[in-house]
């Protein structure tokens, strides 16, 4: 497409019209230019995922053959290649077993429900910015007859000594790694074997909630098995970080896997055939999962062009959180409205080919911007030096 056609193309940019809409409107606008702009863009940090076309994530499955015997008969109720997978988390992780889930948020509640019923106790210790907590409707409580308490709502993990002096009892002690809501941070390895030990001097069980916990091996120095070896059980997404179809495993001692298979077909979990989105699992723990430790390190390479490129720029003041990325995605913080450095990052997209920021931003305060960052393979094809001069040029838009 040319460029004189893809301005043509892009009635909304900063026409009278859209400009006049009320906030939500000018808001889904945006939204969708921005998906186009990144469907179009040749030079991302990570590639469009979920946002393509039916096709294109059907292509997902391409080579299906070999990572399982397509002539064997389909899945039902979760036997054959439901089990095929749940067998290769379970080794991954060094657990005794896992489960397939069709989602996090009915893993995590089957899981801790099965563990209130061992410790005796209901209430689930956790972080104010945890998924649960953010993100899912107070399903613990309204659905599971689970009682969260708060540890703390600073944008980090829990210490130790929080956890050692929490004024109440708990039975389980729920830890987000990365903790994406505060920037996709984690503790270092000694302080969260330090928040462990914590736990069990008050006899409480440990669950990661390890939707994430793939991506984690570069920040501690540890193999998977090594990092969710600390817990009494673990939930990882196959969606994610993997970009599979969705999907999710709960993995832990054979016992509590048996129980939670129940729970699943109580809650609805038991679906009748989940080939597709097995499949996918498969493939990403196959494809992606070996390369994230790369794009884990370019995107250290990335933050550290970006807080150069906003310095070299002149911004007043920047902000790319953790400064050091512990995973391959991070938060960049800047003073602007988030309309408007929305409306930049997208207008650089559309112009020139080049999106930095493919996903939205949020307004945490007056005059405040923050995005997440992401990068992956389509990422890795993008130097320090074009990510400065890429930021030069976001900048220049912000002024316009």
């Amino acid at each position: 497409m040319s460029d004189t056609a893809e301005k043509t193309d892009q009635p909304n940019q900063g026409d009278q019209a859209d400009q006049a809409a009320p906030p939500e409107e000018r808001s889904r606008r945006l939204g969708e230019r921005r998906v186009a702009a990144h469907r179009d863009a040749r030079r991302v940090l990570a590639g469009p995922g979920f946002s393509t076309t039916l096709r294109e994530r059907l292509a997902l499955l391409d080579g299906a053959a070999e990572l399982y015997d397509l002539d064997e008969p389909s899945d039902m109720y979760g036997n054959g290649v439901v089990e095929a997978l749940e067998e290769k988390v379970a080794a991954l992780l060094g657990t005794e077993a896992a489960a397939f889930f069709p989602t996090g948020t009915m893993a995590q509640q089957v899981a801790l429900r099965c563990w209130a019923g061992r410790t005796g106790s209901p209430v689930v210790a956790l972080h104010g910015l945890s998924h649960p907590e953010m993100h899912e409707r107070n399903a613990f409580s309204l659905v599971s007859g689970l009682r969260p308490v708060r540890v703390t709502s600073e944008p980090r993990l829990p210490t130790a000594e929080e956890v050692r002096d929490f004024e109440e009892p708990f039975g389980a002690l729920m830890l987000e790694l990365p903790l994406r809501e505060a920037g996709y941070v984690l503790p270092t390895w000694e302080e969260l074997t330090e928040v462990v030990e914590a736990a069990r001097q008050r006899d409480a069980v440990v669950h990661f909630d390890g939707a994430r916990l793939w991506e984690t091996t570069v920040h501690f120095g540890r193999p998977l098995a090594g990092i969710a070896g600390l817990a009494d059980s673990v939930y990882v997404s196959f969606y994610k970080s993997l970009k599979g179809y969705g999907g999710a495993a709960l993995a832990g001692p054979r016992t509590l896997i048996e129980e939670a298979k129940a729970w699943r077909h109580r809650y609805g979990g038991a679906v009748f055939q989940q080939f597709p989105t097995v499949l996918s699992a498969l493939a990403g723990l196959e494809r992606e999962l070996p390369r994230l430790p790369e794009y884990v390190t370019h995107a250290r390479v990335v933050a550290a062009a970006m807080r150069e490129g906003f310095a070299a720029a002149g911004l007043p003041w920047a902000r790319v959180h953790p400064e050091v990325p512990h995973t391959h995605e991070f938060q960049v913080w800047l003073p602007y409205d988030a309309d408007v450095v929305g409306e930049a990052a997208v207008r650089q997209g559309e112009e020139t080919g080049t999106l930095l920021f493919s996903r939205g931003w949020d307004a945490p305060g007056p005059g405040l911007a923050v995005t997440e960052v992401g990068v992956d393979e389509a990422g890795l094809r993008l130097t320090a030096d074009e990510v400065k001069t890429a930021v030069a040029d976001f900048v220049a838009r912000l002024e316009d």
